[in-house]
């Protein structure tokens, strides 16, 4: 008989959770609306000039996902790759993405039923009007489930932010990763340009160290005056001051690396010591077209998973205006002793749905659906200004590159002149034809040029490493799917 009871109550709750299921597919609708792309109205082409080896064609994956091995550097390449290994930032990025992953679980978990399990027993002590007393002890067991039906959808779009939300976490490691490589670069490019100054410096430092004494040697024999001598070391020692700054620059550069390495201060001031060349811009880069930066860029894709994720949540709100059904049931033992806990007279259950409906809330579900709108609005707002922001730093480093690499040709000209003209400086005062301040204007004209000249190298990498980073580069290879640390 009580297994007859069993099996009815178990047909019972499967029924009704069928029939429940089969109304909410076949006659309800979900709230909330779908998200949908929202349209943007991008040219179809870049506003500035494309030159200087740069071209409107799609760019090359390969060329985008490893762009620090165009630069032709490998030690680079392996500071890059020790970067994304270690780096606090990407760390702290990827644990961000397993905790989206983990809260994705704990709302998918809503579609299953519960189940928990409780026993306890209670001790009582009763007396009567004739002095008696009684003392009792009560064991009791049982099982307890529920399950809501997502008749609305309220749920389902629960799940949909959720996932959203995952999507907008792995997006933002994209994103740092992103950030990290071009920084790393940017950094490694910052040393080699003071290296190359401080050599530079230290160059000239030693030509007007050899002027100032030849000076010295002119003046005891009577063959120049004191104005020449001072002049020549007036011009010495300002070399010899901005040496220290350049030095110190060098260090900070290397401290910097070490620690996007995830490394202490001065752990690579051996591995990176000595002057080395700039790393070289390759000979041309596609540039593809604007709306190529909605697919490419992370944090254009993660202002868009946060805009669906709110979309989501709107439907969430909407759904609080509906009725909510719960399936529930129970199976308990109730015993005097142990011994009865198990018996069929002891058994009790019950089960049955049970319907909530806000009927009167003061307007706090409304309100609740108008926040969620709000914000809705408001990442869409974002997402707008984070595209066009990301086009507008894509011009921006087109220009910067183009131009900077018209200012770099010219100043390399400029110091073969300069170059030239402390020879004939040099040549024209040793033959006595001109005095010493034209041999002095000559040299601080080579120093001023030959240091502009590396500052502008420098900027055209930099500016190269910009454009990279502006069109989205630098993510994809690092984070395959079949990582499982930052993958499903």
């Amino acid at each position: 008989m009580a297994s007859t009871e069993i099996r009815h109550s178990a047909l019972l709750f499967t029924g009704t959770a069928w029939l429940l299921l089969l109304l909410s597919a076949s006659g309800c609708a979900i709230a909330g609306k779908d998200y949908k792309r929202p349209g943007l109205d991008l040219n179809e082409a870049w506003n500035n000039s494309i030159d200087g080896g740069l071209a409107h064609s799609s760019t090359e994956t390969q060329d985008m996902v490893f762009w620090w091995k165009n630069l032709d550097d490998p030690v680079l390449a392996e500071l890059i790759e020790r970067a994304v290994q270690r780096n606090t930032d990407l760390r702290q990025a990827k644990s961000r993405l397993r905790e989206a992953r983990a809260q994705r679980s704990v709302v998918k978990a809503g579609f299953f039923p519960t189940l928990d399990a409780g026993g306890k027993v209670t001790r009582s002590r009763a007396g009567g009007d004739a002095g008696d007393v009684s003392n009792k002890t009560m064991y009791s067991t049982g099982f307890d489930a529920a399950w809501e039906i997502d008749l609305f959808g309220g749920l389902r779009r629960s799940v949909e932010a959720a996932e959203a939300d995952l999507e907008a976490g792995r997006e933002d490691v994209n994103d740092v990763l992103v950030s990290l490589t071009a920084e790393v670069a940017l950094n490694y490019v910052e040393l080699r340009m003071y290296q190359a100054r401080l050599d530079v410096a230290e160059k000239n430092l030693l030509m007007q160290e050899e002027t100032y004494q030849l000076e010295q040697y002119r003046l005891l024999a009577g063959l120049s005056d004191e104005l020449a001598t001072a002049q020549a070391r007036s011009n010495m020692e300002k070399t010899r001051s901005g040496i220290p700054s350049l030095r110190t620059r060098v260090e900070q550069a290397k401290n910097r690396i070490a620690v996007l390495l995830g490394g202490q201060p001065g752990s690579l001031h051996e591995e990176l010591k000595g002057c080395k060349p700039l790393p070289s811009a390759p000979a041309g880069l596609a540039l593809g077209v604007p709306a190529d930066v909605l697919r490419r860029r992370p944090d254009v894709r993660r202002a868009e998973q946060e805009l669906a994720a709110q979309c989501a949540r709107v439907g969430v709100a909407e759904a609080d205006l509906y009725p909510r059904i719960t399936l529930n049931g129970s199976i308990g033992y109730d015993a005097l002793s142990t011994g009865n806990l198990f018996k069929t007279g002891s058994r009790s259950w019950s089960f049955g749905p049970r319907i909530t409906w806000p009927v009167f809330q003061a307007g706090s579900v409304r309100a609740s659906i108008e926040i969620a709108s709000a914000r809705q609005e408001q990442a869409l707002i974002e997402y707008e200004s984070v595209v066009l922001s990301a086009v507008e730093e894509v011009e921006n480093a087109v220009m910067a590159y183009v131009q900077e690499q018209i200012r770099r040709d010219s100043l390399e000209e400029a110091v073969k002149a300069a170059r030239q003209g402390v020879d004939f400086a040099q040549n024209r005062y040793d033959a006595g034809l001109s005095d010493f301040d034209s041999l002095l204007d000559a040299q601080r004209t080579l120093l001023s040029y030959e240091d502009e000249l590396v500052q502008s190298k420098t900027a055209v990498i930099t500016d190269l490493i910009s454009l990279y980073k502006a069109l989205g580069g630098g993510w994809s290879s690092m984070v395959p799917k079949t990582d499982t640390s930052i993958s499903n």
